[in-house]
């Protein structure tokens, strides 16, 4: 698995890494010169306990906060969101961005090259460039599972689960045009984060009923307990942030 060089963009004050259990500090606008190599030393230790050649920087900012990750040979800079008080995450938010899209594809495709499967499926919407980037690198069709049911749906198929963002309970649906394609086949999850493993359920219990069958699964990032996801095909990891 690789894992991305990452920095935290961070405004007065910077929180703390479930994941990695980096101790939170205080750091004013006045003294930040002072307390940056400080920190820097204090953290100089987190790329051998990750693994791989992970580190964290961190540079002072009167701006929102950050987490800057290096994935498929991009940089970027995922905004920090606060899902419930005093915790929050990065938001990776791939609409838009074909770069990016195309080579963490491109990286996905080569991790998945000996995996035997016939269709790639996703949730809608923010991973459905991915899923199509997917398609054109592996020659692999894909299916969207929908949040929102329409009449020329016809009998799909639904299972119901919870999105981290919002804390509501969402849909997931498979059109009736699509179900008949799944029966019998050996299917990859695609998605943009793995998190909670709420939509991936929902998704797995959708697949069940269509008579489908999971062959991996597959996303750009993991996200919290890295030992919870182990199995998945990814390009990295992204922590939790508590203050």
């Amino acid at each position: 698995m690789l894992f991305p060089q990452a920095q935290v963009v961070v405004q007065l004050k910077v929180g703390k890494h479930v994941d990695d259990q980096v101790s939170s500090k205080m750091i004013g606008s006045e003294n930040y010169k002072l307390n940056y190599d400080k920190l820097r030393k204090e953290n100089s230790g987190l790329s051998a306990a990750q693994g791989g050649s992970n580190k964290v920087i961190w540079r002072g900012y009167m701006s929102t906060e950050y987490y800057s990750v290096e994935i498929a040979g991009l940089k970027r800079d995922l905004r920090l969101f606060e899902i419930k008080p005093g915790l929050k995450i990065a938001i990776l938010n791939i609409l838009g961005d074909t770069e990016l899209v195309q080579a963490c594809a491109k990286e996905l495709s080569e991790k998945l090259k000996d995996t035997q499967y016939d269709v790639l499926v996703t949730a809608e919407a923010k991973s459905i460039p991915l899923a199509y980037a997917l398609s054109v690198e592996t020659k692999k069709p894909y299916v969207v599972l929908r949040k929102a049911y329409k009449p020329y749906m016809g009998t799909a198929l639904k299972a119901e689960t919870l999105s981290i963002t919002t804390g509501q309970p969402q849909t997931l649906i498979l059109d009736e045009k699509d179900v008949e394609m799944m029966k019998g086949r050996q299917v990859v999850i695609v998605d943009d984060v793995i998190s909670t493993g709420s939509t991936l359920q929902g998704m797995r219990m959708i697949l069940e009923k269509a008579g489908s069958s999971v062959a991996a699964e597959a996303a750009i990032f993991t996200e919290g307990d890295r030992a919870q996801w182990e199995n998945i095909i990814s390009l990295g990891h992204l922590p939790l942030f508590t203050e």
